[in-house]
């Protein structure tokens, strides 16, 4: 891959989250994995993440920021999944 998309202007800030964290952040919010939107593993967003930290495994949690004008800063998250 010779583009990273972190770069894009428009792609917001991604970051895998780690297995401590991610107990954590699963009881704050009160849902299971399976309830939380999915991001494939094939992602172009996945694969640049893979080349900064390391193998991103199947069922990991990613962390992604959002900028937004009416309230500044939006994080959302993301299970990995096949494909």
């Amino acid at each position: 891959m010779k583009y990273n998309v972190l770069e894009h202007e428009l792609v917001p800030e991604h970051y895998p989250v780690s297995k401590d964290e991610e107990k954590e952040i699963l009881e704050k919010l009160g849902v299971s994995k399976e309830k939380l939107p999915k991001i494939l593993k094939s992602d172009p967003v996945i694969r640049v993440l893979e080349r900064i930290y390391g193998p991103i495994e199947i069922g990991s949690l990613i962390k992604i920021v959002r900028k937004s004008p009416t309230a500044g800063k939006v994080v959302v998250y993301r299970v990995v999944v096949e494909g």
